[in-house]
């Protein structure tokens, strides 16, 4: 409750009552759109995720919601005009990620309730916290707001897609819509809501985020012009190469014997941190808890064996080369004696300024040609270039001016780790800032067990009302700023 004070003062009494009134209400919004996932790796619920985009977009008072056609899944564009002085862009996904019920300890679409101490309930689902938790919390701050009866402070410019999970291969053609792109030309900003903080209280504030390259690389005996053309028994091993071999060889070019990348050229434009970034990271080495960071990912010690300080520099700051899987013959119970015709690694590379998606997949399909890999196939999915904002542009002035009313005092890196298309907004041609907005807690995003935290037992832990409440303050500071 003091927290909750803090973020919506004297003045704003009558929105910290509706907050709090509407508690339920929002949970159950937040669980019924997390009960019907969007997968767009399985082309699952696509329109039927679309739809209900557009639903919750019109319940929380959007005027105008658009359905914005694709070459994949579609999107949605909402305005809300309030007739105020500032417009504010939100971007939202409306995708997941998929999810094995055999990994869970309740089912992933299921949107239950449960305890977790010590942080106390979360919402456990699909979902839950990548995105749909943050950005359900971001529309309840927009009920709450309409149901005082107050007028927006701000307008609205809302762009989704259902592909954020897949490299969003087609948000360009959401955003290059001339509809979309003259709306979002007119927002001072352009937000996604986000959780920033960790278990124990602690708020991160990041001014960008990593591009990434998602592909698949597939080797066959086919295009080899090696190896069988169809699967055979494994005894033939003896006179026959093999497909999988080859792509596991190519891989082991991909990266130095420490696991850095080691593709010629892919690196070649990534900039060192500057004195101002170094210092970020300085201070933000000694004010998070590197113990708490390690235990969230169950992990006891860091690559090359580096020191804290060193980690969060090189997360911020290294390029990388990923295998999210790797794929080839029989992975069943027991054994399954053959000789697979084909292999599939699925890689993603995450790309640091001033890196670019089209230079990276170029630099990989060179490296693997050079040493005569270049039958193995190179199958770009998805992805965008990095991303970043200053910290003096006025959304992320907003945000940390809400922090520090609400007692927080933030930790302000240079960039998310992560990836999410930013680049969209903040390159050619909008050019606008672009931020990552909202308090909150959760874990597990793309793993077993996601979850969102709901309400909060650990002092200075934002719970759902708490989080609500800093988006209705985030949308009055931007009007203000």
């Amino acid at each position: 409750m003091a927290m909750l004070s803090q973020i919506l003062g004297d003045d704003m009494r009558d929105l910290r009552a509706e907050v709090e009134k509407r508690h339920d209400e929002g949970v159950a919004r937040l669980q019924e759109w997390v009960r019907h996932p969007t997968i767009a790796a399985e082309g699952r619920a696509v329109e039927e995720g679309c739809e209900l985009m557009m639903r919750l977009a019109r319940d929380a008072g959007f005027a105008n919601v658009a359905r914005i056609a694709t070459d994949g899944v579609p999107g949605v564009f909402a305005t809300l005009d309030a007739g105020a002085p500032r417009t504010l862009g939100v971007y939202f996904m409306y995708d997941v990620k998929q999810a094995d019920p055999s990994e869970w300890s309740t089912p992933p679409f299921e949107a239950a309730l449960v305890e977790k101490p010590p942080l106390g309930t979360v919402l456990m689902s699909r979902g839950a916290v990548n995105q749909k938790g943050p950005e359900a919390a971001f529309l309840a701050a927009l009920h709450a707001i309409r149901g005082a009866g107050r007028r927006m402070p701000v307008n609205l410019v809302l762009v989704a897609e259902g592909e954020e999970e897949i490299g969003s291969p087609h948000f360009r053609q959401i955003v290059g819509h001339p509809d979309v792109s003259a709306a979002l030309k007119g927002c001072d900003g352009v937000i996604l809501p986000v959780v920033s903080q960790d278990p124990n209280g602690a708020v991160t504030v990041n001014l960008g985020a990593k591009g990434v390259v998602e592909c698949e690389l597939v080797a066959s005996g086919e295009k080899w012009g090696r190896g069988p053309g169809i699967d055979v028994h494994s005894s033939q091993r003896a006179r026959l190469d093999s497909p999988a071999f080859h792509l596991v060889q190519a891989l082991a070019t991909l990266v130095t014997p420490d696991g850095d990348p080691a593709i010629d050229g892919f690196a070649d434009d990534a900039r060192p941190p500057t004195e101002e970034q170094r210092r970020l990271l300085d201070e933000a080495a000694g004010r998070l808890d590197e113990t708490t960071s390690k235990a969230l990912m169950r992990v006891t010690r860091w690559a090359h064996d580096e020191d804290w300080r060193a980690s969060l520099e090189r997360l911020m700051f290294t390029p990388t080369v990923n295998i999210e899987g790797l794929v080839a013959g029989y992975t069943g119970p027991g054994g399954k004696t053959i000789l697979p015709h084909r292999a599939v690694a699925k890689l993603d590379l995450r790309l640091v300024p001033d890196m670019s998606f089209d230079k990276a997949v170029a630099a990989l399909r060179r490296h693997l040609a050079t040493r005569g890999f270049e039958d193995v196939d190179v199958i770009p999915m998805g992805g965008y270039d990095p991303t970043s904002t200053p910290a003096e542009a006025a959304v992320v002035r907003a945000l940390l001016a809400v922090y520090r009313r609400a007692g927080v005092d933030p930790v302000v890196m240079p960039r998310l780790a992560g990836s999410y298309p930013g680049c969209v907004f903040t390159g050619e041609p909008l050019r606008r800032p672009a931020a990552q907005v909202g308090l909150g807690h959760g874990n597990g995003a793309h793993a077993p067990d996601e979850y969102y935290v709901i309400r909060s037992q650990v002092p200075g832990l934002a719970g759902w009302d708490e989080v609500v409440a800093s988006f209705v303050a985030f949308l009055h500071e931007v009007a203000a700023t």
